[in-house]
C-alpha cells in the first residue's frame, strides 16, 4: 500500500494505490488556516490514515509560516495528542487546547 498526502483546491487529500481515501479541510485566510472537516471514506478507516493526513497537513502549514484554527474535532483532537503542534495553533485557548 501507497500513500501520498497533496495539497488540493481548499484541502489536503490522502491518496492509497492511486485513489482518494480521504481529506481534511483546510481554508487559508490571511496567514490562518480553518481546518473545519476531516473525512476517511469506509473502506479506509482503521488503516491510520487521518492521523497521517492531519499530521502531513500540519507540517506543510507549519513549512509555510501560517497558523491554524482546528475546528475539526478530530484535529483538535490529534493536536492534544501531539502537543508540538501546539505552537501552530492561533489562540490554542480558544480551541481548548
Amino acid at each position: 500500500m501507497t500513500t501520498e498526502v497533496r495539497r488540493a483546491d481548499g484541502r489536503y487529500e490522502i491518496v492509497v494505490d492511486g485513489v482518494v481515501a480521504g481529506f481534511t479541510e483546510a481554508r487559508e485566510h490571511e496567514g490562518v488556516v480553518t481546518m473545519p472537516h476531516t473525512v476517511i471514506e469506509d473502506a479506509y478507516e482503521g488503516q491510520g490514515l487521518a492521523g497521517q493526513l492531519v499530521q502531513a497537513a500540519l507540517d506543510d502549514i507549519r513549512r509555510r509560516g501560517e497558523l491554524v484554527h482546528p475546528f475539526c474535532p478530530y484535529v483538535s483532537r490529534w493536536i492534544q495528542k501531539h502537543p508540538d503542534y501546539r505552537d501552530l495553533v492561533d489562540d490554542p485557548t480558544r480551541f481548548g487546547l
